[in-house]
């Protein structure tokens, strides 16, 4: 019974506050809107590291293997050999294809802005590649023109790419010291990091840049994953290579680590800011509340309605400006970033990497608790206000 009476009063007193809510809308919006402020920049800028994370280790494969060189971590500084490539190609657990073995050796650089000559503020990856490369990876797909022409200066131009830089139109050219590449083809990788980059034949990116007959990786598809541990050992204890490898879905989640870490870092810490303003803002609210309601507060309490029931009322308004607040600003930085398309720097590689900001239901979810965590904070110390002075005391003053 003292449950029951309990659950009316907080009913019934939740519901009168309510009520009056339309005649403090001034004040009450300063907190709706200081919530959905931080809600909308906690969602906007985690996004962005969804976003990239998607892009960078989102289609990545168990069963595929990235090879370096022994104790490097990062293609741009590993260096293997034709030799290389061929004890790759007689390891245990390398699948096979219409070719061969579908091992990929390839060749990666890093075209600057200076020069690129197509107008574009960026670091653009250029990536030397062979047929197996298409089989090995499994979602390269042409969506406009061709492949490229083994032999011949073409090149294909991931549809990232295509649509963050300048000058890479099918028909266009792009001129990289004496030579000249035309791009031939655009390609989708699944969402994948390869749509950021651009890519064309092995041997002439080895001419242009005089790597003789060397790469910077391969990539190696295995017949399953679980093929993954037999081929490690054995290109690993092979004495007559120096080679170190990683599944690809561990090798792209290392790439995409430092700048998803500090990108949540800072979104974070600007969060907290915000955070702070955010509970003042509350607490002033609540507290005019309080103020303007004291008569009848002191009257429900006259009337026999306990402490408990009134300050669960307080609490709940405030609770009930967090929903909306975050309903809000997680709307708002739904509608205007989910999908919206970006290039930042990968630091793994130091090339552009082109991604859409991803808004998904768990940041949204992290955006509510986050609000009503700051609803709570912001509406207990008015609820214990309302509450703690004697009736009589309370009614005298008004």
């Amino acid at each position: 019974m003292r449950i029951a009476s309990f659950l009316r009063q907080c009913q019934a007193v939740t519901a009168y506050n309510l009520s009056t809510v339309w005649q403090r809308r001034a004040v009450s919006a300063v907190a709706v809107f200081g919530i959905a402020a931080v809600a909308g920049v906690l969602v906007a800028v985690l996004s962005m590291a969804t976003g990239f994370r998607a892009v960078v280790a989102g289609q990545a494969r168990d069963d595929v293997a990235v090879v370096l060189r022994g104790g490097l971590t990062s293609e741009t500084s590993s260096i293997l050999d034709r030799e290389d490539i061929q004890v790759l190609e007689v390891a245990p657990g390398v699948a096979r294809g219409a070719g061969g073995t579908l091992v990929s050796p390839e060749l990666f650089v890093v075209i600057d802005r200076q020069k690129i000559g197509v107008g574009t503020d960026a670091n653009v990856p250029l990536r030397g590649v062979e047929d197996a490369a298409y089989e090995v990876r499994g979602n390269i797909e042409i969506v406009e023109g061709r492949r490229f022409e083994p032999g011949r200066n073409e090149v294909i131009v991931g549809v990232g790419a295509a649509a963050s830089f300048e000058g890479l139109n099918l028909g266009e050219r792009i001129d990289v010291g004496r030579a000249s590449w035309e791009v031939v083809g655009h390609f989708s990788a699944g969402g994948g990091v390869s749509e950021s980059e651009i890519w064309t034949d092995n041997r002439v990116l080895q001419q242009l840049y005089q790597r003789g007959n060397s790469f910077n990786s391969a990539l190696v598809r295995l017949s399953d994953a679980d093929a993954f541990e037999d081929f490690r050992d054995a290109i690993e204890n092979d004495p007559r290579v120096n080679l170190s490898t990683m599944t690809q879905t561990t090798y792209l989640a290392e790439q995409s680590a430092v700048i998803e870490v500090f990108i949540s870092v800072l979104g974070w810490f600007v969060v907290a800011l915000m955070s702070v303003g955010a509970v003042f803002a509350a607490l002033n609210t609540m507290y005019a509340a309080v103020s303007t309601r004291a008569r009848e507060i002191g009257t429900l309490r006259a009337l026999g309605f306990n402490r408990l029931p009134v300050m669960v009322s307080v609490v709940t308004e405030s609770l009930a400006f967090a929903a909306i607040g975050s309903v809000l600003g997680g709307g708002a930085s739904w509608l205007l970033f989910d999908g919206f398309r970006a290039a930042t720097l990968n630091w793994a590689s130091f090339s552009q990497v082109a991604f859409a900001f991803r808004v998904t239901p768990d940041l949204l979810a992290q955006a509510i608790v986050l609000s009503l965590g700051i609803g709570a904070i912001g509406g207990f110390l008015p609820a214990v206000s309302a509450v703690r002075g004697s009736v009589v005391a309370t009614l005298r003053e008004q």
